[in-house]
């Protein structure tokens, strides 16, 4: 686990609210200079933390009305089917996330489409017609929430 002391989860809290704020915002919230905040966000990108910054989109917006949950069970669970799947399942314009799990099922996969017919077909046209797919269980999302934020956790003494 890296190590992140108070500045770098400050700094991190800090640009998963607004990543678009300036350096100069960025440092003033944190109470340090322009220039140790400039530093401190290069090195914890450079060490991969930051790992990149995106916009956060409203999937109803892009036309996306439906979200789903859908489990895939995969026979046999070989590594080559389990890597061959999520290769391909998450290259479909309808995924959102790809989970890979432990248990009954080997995926848990958050789709995002039109309407019902949409998701009608992603499951029967595209998930069934993989020979490698056992068993699909679909779920309807009804509100999707996220936390703004993720903290580090504290390391222990």
């Amino acid at each position: 686990m890296e190590r992140l002391d108070e500045l770098d989860r400050a700094l991190l809290r800090e640009l998963q609210y607004d990543a678009r704020q300036t350096n100069r915002e960025l440092a003033a919230k944190t109470g340090v200079a322009p220039s140790t905040s400039l530093e401190r966000v290069r090195a914890l990108r450079e060490r991969g933390v930051i790992r990149g910054y995106r916009a956060e989109v409203d999937l109803a917006a892009l036309g996306r009305e439906v979200q789903a949950m859908i489990s895939v069970r995969i026979r046999p669970p070989s590594r080559g089917n389990i890597e061959s799947f999520r290769e391909w399942v998450a290259r479909l314009p309808e995924t959102v996330s790809v989970f890979v799990t432990s248990g009954t099922r080997d995926f848990l996969i958050h789709v995002a489409v039109p309407d019902t017919d949409g998701l009608y077909a992603f499951v029967i046209d595209r998930l069934t017609e993989r020979r490698e797919v056992a068993d699909v269980e679909t779920s309807v999302v009804y509100e999707h929430l996220r936390a703004p934020a993720v903290a580090p956790v504290r390391e222990r003494r």
